[in-house]
């Protein structure tokens, strides 16, 4: 279950000593902001020494102020509104330069989710959706733009793809009514979280479909309903999200499925390029 850490920090005010509740009130007043401090920073800020803050974050039951950061952050993605995850965004960059910055901090993102993503639940996630029924596919906001990804793709593959559309959850539902044993449905989600993802994936579940979840965390809302979990690293690019991460998990999704399904993958493709070429739907005449 997901930590209520600013909570944890509200009830435990009396039990702290006068450093700790200096560090305290700044962190509950200004979490957005000390969520990018270093431990130095905020010691600095609240007029307490960097290892009060270090000592502070341990008490909190953290391995260490990284992790501490880690979670303030991540309260960061959640809480706030779009224009006040822009200032945020603002406030980090500065007057530097956004442009290799963000490309920075977006192989950052990569290379984390590389460490960190579990090749077990990727082997089953591509070993359900292979074997699956019906594949359904569901984003909503930003994520959307994953999700579409995902079905262009797997629809090059499969016949038996279903893109959830999502503009109203009266909508979503008649659209997954059919859900059930045999069928998977990949639903993706980054904060802030949909809850009519949430929804569906509940849905989906009851109805006995097996659920990967492509999202960031174990903490997100979908993550305790999936029968898979591929985690990958987003952030916050001012009001709009970092997703260089989920889109590469979702090329290798697609990569090992169409691995799996080269032969029958090879004829549909030479089929479609006999249309395409028919069609005149590229232009095969540059260079």
């Amino acid at each position: 279950m997901a930590r209520n850490l600013l909570g944890e920090i509200q009830n435990r005010m009396s039990d702290f000593s006068k450093s700790q509740k200096l560090i305290s009130n700044y962190i509950l007043e200004n979490y957005d902001k000390a969520a990018y401090m270093t431990a130095s920073k905020l010691g600095a800020t609240v007029k307490v020494s960097e290892s009060t803050v270090v000592r502070y974050a341990i008490e909190l039951g953290f391995d260490g102020y990284p992790e501490f950061q880690h979670s303030l952050q991540e309260i960061v993605r959640t809480k706030l509104t779009s224009f006040q995850r822009m200032e945020v965004t603002n406030n980090l960059i500065g007057d530097g330069d956004a442009l290799t910055k963000v490309l920075m901090s977006d192989i950052d993102k990569i290379k984390r989710t590389v460490e960190d993503i579990d090749h077990e639940a990727f082997e089953a996630a591509v070993n359900s959706i292979v074997g699956a029924k019906n594949i359904y596919i569901i984003g909503i906001g930003s994520a959307s733009v994953l999700a579409s990804a995902l079905n262009i793709n797997l629809r090059m593959i499969f016949d038996n793809v279903r893109f959830i559309v999502a503009s109203s959850a009266t909508e979503i539902y008649e659209q997954i009514i059919s859900i059930g044993k045999g069928d998977v449905m990949v639903a993706i989600s980054f904060p802030r979280y949909s809850k009519k993802v949430v929804s569906a994936v509940n849905l989906a579940k009851k109805s006995g479909a097996d659920v990967i979840a492509l999202t960031d965390n174990a903490a997100s809302p979908i993550a305790s309903l999936a029968d898979q979990n591929l985690f990958a690293r987003s952030d916050m690019a001012s009001f709009a999200d970092s997703l260089v991460a989920p889109l590469s998990v979702i090329n290798a999704l697609v990569v090992e499925v169409s691995r799996r399904k080269q032969d029958e993958l090879t004829v549909r493709l030479r089929q479609l390029e006999q249309i395409w070429e028919e069609y005149n739907v590229y232009d095969t005449n540059q260079g």
